[in-house]
């Protein structure tokens, strides 16, 4: 077991190549790993209360730091006493600085070597960011794992503004760990995020200097950016060993079945994405047998659970047709409902992969998957 600077706790229990089962425990609060993160932007998982969350198996939540700070404001946050309380969440709770978000904002954002000025999406307001300056927004938030400011490109990139994005991760870590551990006092855990594209050599080198630094733990950024699935999931295999074995492996934004179980045989252990609930307000649902569509007319007078192999309530107590209805007539229900059945079957392949390596029969699931190929 590693026990880092700020208290943060990572077992390894298992492996079966370079697939790992463990634990992570951060300020009392623990999660098994593999584990998929839902994210919840604002504050809220769009459209899935938290005790649903809870019974479909999320152990840890996203939320965004950049946006929260926006609005409501990371001081209204800590009036109404931090955000396990704002989210009614007691499980941990991890914030991304605000990198990715200056990516999608690329249009109203303005960066140089200190940070970012941008233009808020809601009011117009100017906002500016930097490294310490994300810090101090995550401490005042009081989430469990904060995330240092990096610089984000989109892909494809030229090769001189991946070298940019390098040195500007790398300089504004070094700052945001360096602030971090002069004010954090209530065990905290700080990541930093791994930048280069798709170049291998810039990879390693944004990984050589940032594990030099005593981070928490370390994520691999700056993918599903605008690359192909082949690419990200060559990728994935290429990047998680550039990571230390002693420390959380973190790959960001990886939402899709076979690319989960792609990070999951290459050695990391969390992951988050937008896409289970985003999909499933749109009707498209994760099966067994491939992703489905409900918008399709062939499920109107369909019966039986979307996936006869889940045990999500969505499954268990809704027909096919009845799901096609609500989404078709833009009931809430309908958006929750698929939202929670894409959870609990991404939870679900989770579990399952984390059994397979406890059993030393990773390799065979993997291959086997019906979502790899």
């Amino acid at each position: 077991m590693t026990k880092t600077t700020s208290g943060l706790e990572h077992q390894v229990t298992h492996s079966c190549g370079s697939a790992r089962v463990g634990r992570i425990t951060v300020r009392q609060r623990t999660i098994e790993t593999p584990a998929f993160l839902p994210v919840g932007t604002y504050g809220s998982v769009k459209g899935v209360p938290p005790d649903r969350l809870a019974n479909v198996g999320s152990q840890m939540i996203l939320a965004n730091a950049c946006h929260l700070h926006d609005r409501p404001g990371e001081e209204v946050i800590a009036a109404l006493g931090g955000l396990h309380k704002f989210m009614n969440w007691d499980g941990p709770i991890l914030t991304d600085s605000g990198g990715f978000q200056v990516f999608s904002m690329l249009n109203v954002a303005k960066l140089d070597d200190q940070g970012v000025s941008f233009q808020s999406p809601i009011n117009g307001r100017r906002l500016r960011l930097g490294p310490t300056e994300a810090v101090d927004i995550q401490l005042a938030l009081d989430s469990d794992i904060a995330m240092a400011f990096d610089h984000c490109p989109p892909l494809p990139a030229d090769r001189s503004l991946l070298e940019t994005a390098v040195r500007r991760t790398t300089d504004w870590a070094a700052k945001a760990l360096a602030h971090h551990r002069a004010t954090s006092t209530r065990g905290q855990a700080l990541f930093a995020i791994v930048q280069g594209g798709l170049d291998d050599e810039l990879r390693k080198q944004s990984a050589r200097e940032l594990t030099a630094l005593d981070f928490d733990g370390f994520a691999m950024g700056g993918l599903s950016v605008g690359e192909t699935s082949e690419e990200l999931r060559t990728a994935t295999k290429r990047y998680a060993e550039l990571l230390p074995a002693n420390r959380v492996r973190y790959i960001m934004g990886v939402g899709r079945p076979g690319d989960i179980l792609t990070a999951i045989a290459s050695g990391f252990d969390i992951f988050d994405c937008v896409l289970p609930t985003r999909n499933g307000r749109h009707g498209s649902l994760f099966t067994s047998e491939g992703t489905i569509h409900l918008r399709n007319s062939r499920f109107k007078k369909a019966t039986g659970a979307a996936d006869p192999d889940c045990d999500c309530e969505t499954c268990t107590e809704w027909d096919l047709g009845v799901l096609r209805h609500l989404i078709m007539t833009g009931e809430a229900l309908g958006g929750m409902l698929c939202s929670v059945h894409n959870l609990r079957f991404l939870h679900r392949l989770v579990e399952q992969a984390r059994s397979a390596i406890q059993a030393g029969e990773f390799e065979a699931f993997y291959t086997s998957s019906p979502h790899i190929r």
